[in-house]
């Protein structure tokens, strides 16, 4: 398989049934109903399918991400930030299309681009993306492979259709291994910024793309 010909781009409207349907039948979660700013992306090798990805809202909160970032939930300011994560909340490789660094290399591409879409999409970019992983199933080997930072195991709140729980989920169902990718090199620094004003935010969102770097 070349690599090199594998593409990365978001569903188009009218293929937004089979990404559903594809998902929900490979996926060990099933596919995730799009709740507020979710993006749905295909990866294809010469026009055929061979991926499927979704990016959405960041978890509510994450211990060792907020640790990590320097959040403190006290300050109202840092739940405003929540909107510049996303979440990559499926990563699905079709069946017969496992091959090695096919997994690392969709998920590269797609960190290319996702900024831009997001803007494009949704009026602001992303400083940061975050994954969860079940450690009984993965090990978390192809975020890894494409430079995503591991920060350690989370117990987050559960997504549901109306939003995010209010409760924790047991341990035994949600302990995550817990993943990060800086849009900007300089992420953290702005998402601590005190206080992000809205003149700052949409100063962010109309900086061009190649002032992102990958």
């Amino acid at each position: 398989m070349n690599l090199d010909e594998v593409r990365v781009r978001p569903a188009a409207r009218s293929e937004e049934p089979l990404h559903r349907q594809l998902m929900a039948a490979h996926h060990y979660l099933g596919f995730l109903p799009k709740i507020g700013q979710t993006l749905w992306y295909v990866a294809t090798y010469y026009g055929e399918w061979v991926a499927l990805l979704t990016f959405s809202a960041a978890a509510w909160k994450c211990a060792v991400r907020d640790r990590w970032i320097g959040w403190d939930f006290h300050r109202q300011y840092d739940y405003d930030r929540l909107k510049l994560i996303a979440n990559n909340s499926r990563f699905l490789i079709l069946p017969h299309w496992h091959r090695p660094n096919l997994g690392s290399k969709i998920l590269s591409l797609c960190q290319k681009r996702l900024a831009g879409d997001w803007q494009e999409r949704f009026g602001h970019r992303l400083l940061l993306l975050e994954t969860f992983v079940d450690p009984k199933r993965f090990h978390g080997t192809v975020y890894q492979a494409a430079n995503w930072s591991y920060l350690g195991l989370s117990r987050g709140y559960r997504r549901t259709r109306q939003g995010y729980s209010t409760t924790v989920l047991s341990p035994k169902k949600s302990v995550r291994q817990t993943f990060t990718k800086r849009c900007p090199r300089a992420a953290n620094a702005t998402l601590t910024s005190i206080p992000l004003s809205s003149r700052s935010t949409q100063d962010y969102a109309e900086r061009p793309t190649d002032a992102i770097p990958s």
